[in-house]
């Protein structure tokens, strides 16, 4: 006779602090926006609504998923990451012309400043509002 055991599976314990870091933060928003830039410039050779929309997917989403305390780094990551990946993919593009990469910066800087302007936002009152609740 054999005799089979039967083993209910262990329940699983949150992890505590789960959620991204200030590292994972800052690499998945870069990322994020990265990709979608570089595919909008070699699509379009201009910035316009999908890049603006994954700026505010990336500062969202990274606000949603982030551990606390980790606010401060969604919301001044956004931008910094737009404009390096948008530096990047220019030089890449249209090579060290300074006249054009001048000309296309502003222009790109340009048409994401409102998206810009509202994924900033919602991250700082998020921060602020974070911030408050802590001190309390």
């Amino acid at each position: 006779m054999s005799s089979s055991t039967t083993t209910s599976p262990t329940p699983r314990t949150p992890t505590p602090n789960k959620g991204l870091t200030k590292p994972g933060v800052v690499v998945v928003q870069t990322l994020f926006i990265a990709l979608f830039t570089t595919f909008e410039l070699f699509l379009r050779e201009g910035i316009g609504v999908l890049t603006g929309l994954a700026i505010c997917v990336a500062t969202l989403g990274t606000i949603r998923f982030a551990r606390a305390g980790t606010e401060y780094v969604a919301a001044a990551t956004a931008p910094l990451a737009f404009a390096a990946a948008t530096l990047f993919s220019l030089v890449a593009i249209d090579g060290l012309n300074p006249s054009r990469l001048g000309l296309d910066i502003v222009s790109s800087l340009a048409s994401a400043a409102p998206y810009l302007l509202f994924s900033a936002t919602w991250g700082w009152i998020n921060f602020l509002r974070r911030g408050r609740k802590q001190n309390l």
